[in-house]
């Protein structure tokens, strides 16, 4: 009998914890059941990250390779284009190109040169670039650069054209040059003041008046304003840029407004041949004003 009510007591107790937890903790009841699908979901976890990661990795390589391949292309393609111009400009200097022979010097009235400030500082460079164009027939010559290295190099320059000349006179076989050669310098300090006084100019004509109302102030104003302060200047037909950039560098905007602006790569690498290239193109465009 005792043993009777042992083994039922002991079926109770096991059948009323599990109740007693599930009751009051629900989790814990199926922690085993679950445990097994957690351990799963975790597994399928790290697989899909292994893909993500696996596909990412894949991804930046296959995005580098078409940028290197990419790379290689416009490469090649600027080696290619070098070559061709190199060729071409030896070509022209040689005068193998007959269509470079003739060129209608009589359209260059007046030519700009713009110099990086760092590269103006090889004045033999500079020497040797104002020789050709003198060769060629161009007889007035604007020259600027930024810092006003030009400028302050006016006298070494004019002298070594003197002795450039002297040199040809005696018997050199580089070419003739013409009788005179008119060189003026600039540098950006120039317009600084030529504004400051083309401004006072304009504000005492028009605003220090007594006429009544708003006036009105147009490009040819701008332009006397300019021309009575003595910055006027002329206008080149044609402006060489020899440095790194596509740019005027500051040269004076009122004097470019018709301009043919065009980049020769830097000063170091000038070669004769783009030089008449470039020369002989610009005296083949026709021009349109607009009013």
């Amino acid at each position: 009998m005792l043993l009777t009510v042992f083994f039922l007591s002991v079926k109770l107790f096991r059948i009323s914890v599990p109740l007693f937890i599930n009751l009051y903790h629900p989790g814990l009841f199926y922690w085993r059941k679950n445990n097994s699908n957690i351990c799963r979901s975790m597994d399928l976890g790290n697989e899909v990250q292994k893909i993500l990661s696996w596909t990412s990795v894949c991804g930046n390589l296959g995005l580098h390779l078409i940028w290197l391949i990419l790379h290689l292309i416009i490469n090649v393609w600027y080696s290619v284009l070098g070559i061709a111009h190199k060729v071409e400009s030896t070509l022209i200097s040689s005068r193998l190109l007959k269509s470079y022979n003739a060129i209608n010097i009589n359209k260059v009235r007046y030519l700009a040169v713009v110099i990086e400030s760092e590269e103006a500082r090889q004045t033999s460079k500079v020497l040797e670039l104002l020789h050709w164009l003198a060769s060629i027939g161009i007889k007035s010559i604007c020259l600027y650069d930024r810092e006003g290295v030009l400028k302050n190099s006016q006298e070494a320059i004019i002298e070594g054209l003197n002795k450039s000349q002297e040199s040809i006179i005696e018997g050199s076989d580089h070419g003739t040059l013409p009788e005179h050669v008119d060189l003026e310098f600039v540098s950006f300090a120039d317009s600084k003041p030529a504004v400051a006084k083309a401004a006072n100019l304009l504000f005492v004509k028009h605003y220090a008046s007594t006429k009544p109302g708003k006036p009105n102030i147009t490009e040819s104003d701008m332009s006397e304003a300019l021309q009575a302060a003595g910055y006027g200047g002329r206008e080149p037909d044609l402006l060489l840029v020899y440095g790194p950039v596509r740019c005027h560098m500051g040269f004076p905007a009122w004097r470019i407004r018709y301009t043919e602006i065009v980049h020769m790569g830097p000063l170091k690498s000038m070669k004769f041949g783009s030089l008449i290239k470039a020369i002989h193109k610009f005296t083949k465009v026709h021009q349109n004003y607009g009013q």
